[in-house]
């Protein structure tokens, strides 16, 4: 074992990337844009042919990936989307998924409104229930896509028995890891199969690239991922490719601020007579709180609160100073949203509304600010 093996995990992060440019020596290992490259001879290769195929600042990327989250692949995407679309082409008409009622809401448009075309079909179940996930089992279910913690809600789904059913059934096991990332949580180790994420929000960090990441715990699964990446080409270009591993070598200490932060929030947040609720985990009302507790090191920097009425909300959007009233999260600015008429539109308004998404619900992205800059912005907005 060298030194290098011996590193923390975020010392690795740290050095992805360092010392592979053999040739100059450069730290940060640089961009190429070439689209093609050149033969040495009929029938040889640098290892290089084609850049959907491969690219060497995209190779460091997910070679890094996979490392980060302790998987034999990792594959990097144009965004979110693009990973979780090639992750569908995995599967074949009739078969059944079953998957989280609190997730993101493209999520849910692209099962419904694409994949349901061709005869691939969804069930949307409490997964932070073991109980609900078996009952919603069928012949024709092939896997189980967790979002733990969940979106906007933040329920907690128990990673362990949940890959133990799948085991039981030869089901594939999904998580998406966005919320937490790999320094709060490891479902590749905990015995998830794939692990994805939207890179666009906390491995990018800084809100200035789009970006989906798959990870495969197995090298055969990952081998048949990255035939669907170089098969259908929703690959991420090079120069976001070197914007990632930029992000990724501060992404445990951005972690560390937002978890600190989201925590004093939250508490204050619960302080406030205006706000009839508040969805953190780190709170120890939480439903999930000790739960989360055994299977990731951090709450994370996401949380959701509810106000007394939609007007409300809108009112408190409209006030914001600080904090900026715009989709996604986990950049280091502070973002707040408005789930059920942005991220959660496509979701039907009755189930949204039986899940509790409703117009008095705000979540909010807390960034790596003061956090008592963040308060006292949060605080004019409910006066």
């Amino acid at each position: 074992m060298t030194q290098k093996d011996k590193l923390t995990l975020e010392s690795r992060l740290v050095q992805i990337g360092v010392g592979r440019d053999e040739q100059t020596g450069a730290i940060s290992f640089p961009i190429y844009p070439s689209a093609t490259y050149r033969h040495p001879a009929v029938g040889e290769s640098t290892g290089y042919d084609y850049t959907r195929s491969g690219n060497p600042t995209r190779q460091v990327l997910e070679e890094g990936l996979a490392e980060l989250e302790g998987g034999s692949r990792g594959l990097a995407f144009s965004s979110g989307m693009a990973a979780l679309t090639t992750l569908f082409l995995h599967f074949s008409s009739g078969d059944h998924l079953i998957v989280s009622e609190d997730l993101y809401g493209g999520t849910y448009r692209v099962l419904d409104q694409v994949f349901e075309k061709f005869g691939f079909s969804a069930s949307y179940v409490d997964t932070t229930c073991i109980e609900a996930i078996a009952a919603a089992l069928t012949e024709q279910t092939k896997a189980v896509l967790v979002e733990t913690p969940g979106n906007p809600l933040l329920g907690v789904a128990d990673i362990k028995a949940i890959a133990s059913l799948c085991r039981s059934r030869d089901l594939l096991f999904i998580v998406d890891n966005t919320f937490l990332t790999p320094i709060l949580q490891r479902p590749l180790e905990l015995g998830a199969d794939i692990v994805i994420h939207s890179a666009t929000k906390y491995l990018g960090g800084h809100n200035d690239l789009c970006s989906g990441v798959l990870v495969a715990r197995e090298a055969e699964l990952g081998e048949r991922l990255y035939f669907l990446q170089n098969t259908t080409g929703a690959v991420l270009p090079p120069k976001e490719c070197w914007l990632l591993i930029r992000s990724l070598k501060t992404l445990s200490l951005r972690m560390e601020r937002h978890c600190e932060s989201a925590l004093q929030v939250a508490r204050w947040l619960q302080q406030q007579p205006k706000v009839t609720a508040v969805y953190y985990p780190g709170l120890e009302d939480h439903p999930g709180y000790e739960l989360s507790q055994t299977q990731a090191t951090g709450f994370g920097g996401m949380l959701s609160f509810r106000v007394e009425t939609a007007e409300q909300a809108c009112r408190v959007l409209e006030k914001l100073q600080l904090i900026s009233f715009a989709e996604s999260l986990g950049g280091v600015e502070s973002l707040m949203t408005l789930p059920a008429v942005q991220t959660h539109a496509d979701i039907p308004e009755a189930e949204r509304l039986r899940l509790g998404v409703c117009e008095s619900l705000l979540r909010l992205s807390v960034g790596i600010e003061s956090v008592e800059d963040i308060i006292a912005d949060l605080e004019q907005a409910l006066s």
